[in-house]
């Protein structure tokens, strides 16, 4: 039962900033933070991406530097992308199962310098090691084949494992994928990997600087929309996170961040388990297009977007501004 004016006064607690941060709802920190890396081949490399201006491609010496700078800023953990070599890549794959392959060196890398201070979540899909770009195996039509599929990500995924990684997490959105990866984790010796499943995953507008970063973009013969979700339903999120839950997943992400905040709350309300969000490249790229064409402040609209996701009911943010963010913030 709410008062009523004036012995209300809802501006009365916004009047002085103490009491606007006493009264403040949600906070964000640091440790709300994953900091998603790009990996190229060499060593002392950092490449710039021009679709993502700020962002870069680091070798494995510059990421594992990186990671301690974050971990420095009270960042919890880092997310590694690879950008395979073209002559690595193949129909099939194959070099996601390389064990020296450029995630791997990265993984160990990072344990080498960092050691337990900082975590470690990789993707497992196929589309930075396939000559089409695709998630997954495409049969003589062009179609992602599901279980043969699978069976690729669940060796990538020990391969990730052996080589240190904290956290698994399938961006592929192939079906049954998390009960496969989790039984092969208990089955080889890494039950405290974690599994964070791309649960509902878009088939958005939004990716194409990250597939410019890895390296895909001109490669994807196509669409991922037999995979990935279509932009218009929401009831089937529900569906797709109840599934990954029951298969093994320890906590679930949503793909894109901002367009998509309302199944962040749906998903949370719904199953109260930790629930992520990925402000992905294009939200990335449109905040600094803004920045750069004068019509807002970076730190600004930084925090304030990232706060949005807390509102909504993420436990965490992957971004491509935490760093940034994190300084902010004191971390």
């Amino acid at each position: 039962m709410s008062g009523s004016y004036p012995n209300l006064r809802m501006r009365r607690t916004r009047a002085s900033q103490w009491s606007r941060a006493l009264h403040r709802e949600n906070i964000l920190t640091p440790a709300d933070l994953i900091w998603p890396l790009f990996v190229t081949s060499g060593t002392g490399v950092e490449e710039p991406i021009a679709t993502l201006p700020g962002v870069s491609r680091w070798s494995a010496d510059g990421i594992a530097h990186r990671a301690k700078e974050a971990a420095a800023l009270g960042i919890p953990c880092v997310a590694l992308f690879p950008n395979t070599p073209a002559d690595r890549r193949s129909d099939d794959g194959a070099e996601a199962l390389n064990p020296d392959n450029l995630m791997c060196q990265a993984i160990k890398a990072i344990r080498d310098a960092c050691g337990s201070d900082i975590g470690i979540l990789t993707d497992v899909a196929l589309d930075p090691y396939t000559s089409h770009g695709q998630d997954g195996l495409v049969d003589d039509g062009g179609y992602v084949v599901n279980d043969d599929t699978v069976a690729v990500l669940v060796d990538q995924a020990l391969n990730q494992a052996e080589a240190g990684a904290d956290i698994i997490a399938p961006s592929d959105m192939m079906d049954g994928r998390v009960r496969a990866i989790r039984m092969a984790l208990e089955m080889n010796g890494h039950p405290n990997v974690q599994i964070m499943s791309y649960a509902a995953k878009y088939a958005s507008a939004f990716y194409g600087p990250f597939r410019d970063a890895v390296g895909s973009r001109g490669l994807l013969k196509g669409d991922k929309k037999t995979y990935q979700m279509d932009p218009a339903n929401g009831d089937e999120a529900l569906r797709e996170v109840a599934l990954d839950i029951a298969e093994g997943a320890d906590s679930v992400m949503v793909k894109p961040g901002l367009p998509y905040l309302d199944i962040v709350r749906r998903v949370k309300e719904r199953f109260e388990v930790p629930v992520f969000a990925y402000q992905v490249s294009g939200e990335y790229a449109m905040i600094e297009a803004a920045v750069a064409a004068g019509a807002g402040d970076r730190d600004a609209l930084v925090l304030e977007t990232l706060l949005a996701f807390k509102r909504a009911g993420c436990s965490g943010v992957l971004s491509y501004h935490a760093f940034h963010a994190a300084r902010l913030l004191g971390g």
